[in-house]
């Protein structure tokens, strides 16, 4: 049967991908995920990150689409998250980001900001 291409992202897709990859903690994330799937204290210690930040860039990489983590208990009985990375294409072209610009929402444009730490309101603010 033949591979059916990716259909293309919306706006509001494409930036909270790009949002998730755009801070160098979570693509070290996704590296090391891409070699074998594991639990947070292992990826923590492999990676050099305390558990607390880590959960939070694996929440952000997986609301994107890029992680998932599945509950799994282990030999003595303790529930374990074990992440590991989504297969996923981004293939990004000025003919993506237009199509992709023609669906943005105002909810994406927020998802984006917080990326970033800067609110469209700061920004504006910030141009005063």
């Amino acid at each position: 049967m033949p591979e059916v291409p990716p259909s293309a992202p919306t706006g509001d897709e494409l930036l909270k991908v790009l949002s998730a990859l755009g801070n160098p903690h979570r693509m070290r994330i996704v590296a090391a995920l891409l070699k074998n799937r594991t639990y947070v204290s292992a990826l923590a210690r492999e990676i050099g990150m305390g558990r607390p930040l880590l959960h939070m860039h694996l929440q952000r990489l997986e609301a994107a689409g890029l992680v998932t983590g599945t509950l799994e208990a282990a030999e003595d009985g303790k529930i374990m998250k074990y992440y590991d990375v989504t297969p996923f294409v981004c293939e990004l072209t000025p003919h993506t980001i237009a199509r992709a610009a023609a669906t943005l929402t105002d909810a994406g444009a927020d998802t984006a900001d917080r990326g970033t730490g800067r609110s469209d309101r700061s920004a504006k603010e910030g141009a005063k």
